[in-house]
């Protein structure tokens, strides 16, 4: 079985779970899962998970991510996307560049976002598209989300071309359909394009046709992130053979059991190893224990 991430190219038409079940036909393995949805019509960056690093899923959902779009004034949708349907136009004529840079800095930093209800969320046990495609609208809360940076690329009125940088949660066909708001013309995104996951980068990406290649070629294992490497700011420890079950079933372990471990401060999460050099798990110092305590494993002896 493979075990890793790919830095996949998610093109325009494409689901994020077309992707998975593309993969899991080029691949021949099942135990493959992405890390957040991509609309069907954005294009970008879509990490990618298999075998053991599937139980990274949660994690790199949770990352910082980086978005170009372009928000069309003026146009108000029932999706906040051009593909929905029109809900009201606007006249932007009397809308000047320096408003419009206003008003879009004016989201930089936190703000609460009430989510779409084209989207995957749920609410009462189903999700709100499917609440959607039944022309019904339910109350959703809003949800803290934090813009980092906005920056205007381009303006041609009444488009505006921004480059993104979003916390997790964050829906930018909500963030330009309150930015038309804001403005009191109305707006929606007309692109989306993700350029970065992270520490995965648009110029790293691999297209599905680039992954079948390599795949038949033998040279997968060459663009594949190990899972180890996702944390690869964390310390490393390793633990000696007497405690090597223990270690594998997620025990906790004294800080006799481990080498490497001068130094650690209290919570600080590391890296740990068996003597030849394998991958075991993720687990944190607890200082007043003498201890350190699972967080995440990712030995199994099955895969």
């Amino acid at each position: 079985m493979i075990h890793g991430v790919l830095n996949v190219y998610k093109g325009k038409g494409y689901t994020s779970h077309d992707v998975v079940a593309k993969l899991r036909g080029i691949t021949g393995q099942k135990k493959i899962g992405h890390t957040g949805t991509l609309d069907p019509d954005a294009t970008g960056v879509l990490p990618v998970c298999l075998g053991k690093a599937t139980k990274l899923c949660d994690m790199l959902t949770d990352k910082d991510k980086t978005y170009e779009a372009v928000l069309l004034l003026g146009v108000s949708t029932d999706t906040q996307d051009a593909g929905g349907e029109v809900l009201g136009t606007s006249d932007t004529a009397g809308l000047g560049e320096k408003e419009v840079r206003e008003a879009i800095q004016s989201f930089v930093g936190g703000y609460d976002q009430v989510p779409p209800m084209y989207s995957a969320l749920k609410v009462g046990g189903k999700r709100l598209y499917e609440l959607a495609r039944e022309g019904k609208v339910v109350e959703r809360k809003a949800r803290p989300v934090d813009i980092y940076q906005i920056r205007v690329l381009k303006m041609d009125l009444p488009r505006v071309w921004m480059e993104v940088s979003c916390s997790k949660g964050t829906y930018i066909r909500t963030l330009c359909h309150d930015i038309g708001e804001k403005l009191g013309c109305g707006g929606c995104m007309e692109e989306l394009f993700r350029t970065k996951v992270s520490s995965f980068l648009l110029s790293d990406s691999l297209t599905l046709a680039d992954i079948n290649k390599r795949m038949q070629e033998g040279t997968l294992g060459e663009v594949l992130v190990p899972v180890d490497a996702m944390f690869g700011g964390y310390r490393k420890i390793v633990v000696k053979e007497p405690w090597i079950s223990l270690a594998r079933n997620g025990n906790s372990l004294p800080i006799k059991a481990v080498t490497g471990g001068e130094g650690i401060e209290d919570g600080e999460e590391v890296r740990l190893y068996n003597e030849a050099g394998q991958f075991i798990a993720i687990y944190a110092w607890k200082e007043e224990r003498k201890e350190y305590h699972i967080v995440k494993m990712f030995f199994n002896e099955y895969i």
